[in-house]
């Protein structure tokens, strides 16, 4: 497939991209910054990202699909299996990985666990891949060569790129060379398309990452948020009910706040991006439910694109 470009024929590629790396790593901002448009929610806490998540970014003729995955880690119980899963599942049936790493976390006495391991994995499988060093502004530079050294030194990249994803910095070199790796082929998506996540399950991540951004460390990591009802009202606005789940009756009061005021700013900052994302009014309800056995109800699972087997 071609298309012309300033009077030329140029022939279009496109691909896939795994974006893997340790929790916190600073994935789901890399890849928002590279879409140029907000796919992936974010927010300090580990494990943010539980799903694979595509952003899909227009590189001339070159439309890229990253495929944002949840950060690999050693799991123990059945909800961080099937994650941890799901992102080796997205590297394998992507054409190019992308490792990124917490240059600063990396740099630190045992912050490269994960990383190691990670290495360690796609070595053992024959995978290359390329290496993004992010937050290479707040890393020592010194420690910053070290890292770069030793992880070249795997073998297993062919690439390395030292990037900030917050400000921007060594983005525009990922971006040319991603251009030139995806294979020729057609554009599997339209080009003015960001994501293709079902807009039901894109709300409930707009306001999981609203409550962890108003709860901070106050809530456990343990919930979840559902939309159960999506209606397209007659004025052109829409209706969206959404369960916010949590494991103990002790919980429900964290998140509902004294007489009911942080449920009601969760609510109006999770409105509020839901009404610039879709370009309309937006009617947002919000409830919180106890379910202690929430992350074992398999029909969450499948919603999310999880293994429940894992």
């Amino acid at each position: 497939m071609t298309q012309d470009t300033e009077g030329e024929r140029e022939t279009t590629r496109c691909g896939f991209v795994a974006v893997v790396g340790a929790p916190n790593a600073g994935k789901s901002t890399l890849v928002n910054a590279l879409v140029g448009a907000k796919v992936s929610i974010v927010s300090p806490r580990v494990q943010t990202t539980r799903t694979l998540v595509r952003g899909i970014a227009m590189f001339g003729a070159a439309q890229v699909v990253f495929v944002d995955t949840p950060g690999i880690f050693q799991p123990k119980k059945r909800f961080e299996r099937a994650m941890v899963a799901a992102a080796w599942a997205g590297a394998a049936d992507a054409e190019i990985v992308l490792l990124v790493v917490d240059a600063v976390k990396a740099g630190k006495p045992n912050g490269e666990e994960d990383t190691d391991r990670i290495v360690a994995d796609l070595k053992a499988s024959n995978r290359k891949a390329l290496l993004a060093l992010n937050k290479v502004d707040l890393a020592d530079k010194g420690k910053l060569l070290e890292l770069a050294q030793r992880l070249d030194a795997s073998g297993v990249f062919t690439e390395i790129f030292m990037v900030s994803a917050l400000t921007g910095d060594g983005l525009e070199r990922i971006r040319e060379a991603l251009a030139g790796l995806v294979p020729a082929g057609p554009w599997l998506f339209p080009e003015d398309e960001v994501t293709d996540m079902p807009s039901r399950l894109l709300a409930a991540e707009v306001t999981r990452e609203k409550l962890f951004l108003n709860l901070k460390q106050e809530l456990p990591y343990s919930c979840a948020v559902e939309t159960e009802r999506w209606e397209e009202k007659q004025d052109g606005s829409l209706r969206v009910e959404q369960v916010i789940y949590v494991t103990r009756e002790s919980h429900r009061p964290i998140v509902l706040g004294n007489g009911g005021q942080r449920i009601k700013t969760i609510g109006a900052s999770a409105r509020r991006e839901l009404e610039e994302m879709f370009d309309r009014r937006v009617h947002l309800f919000l409830h919180v439910k106890v379910n202690e056995r929430w992350n074992e109800d398999r029909s969450l699972y499948a919603a999310w694109g999880l293994d429940f087997n894992a």
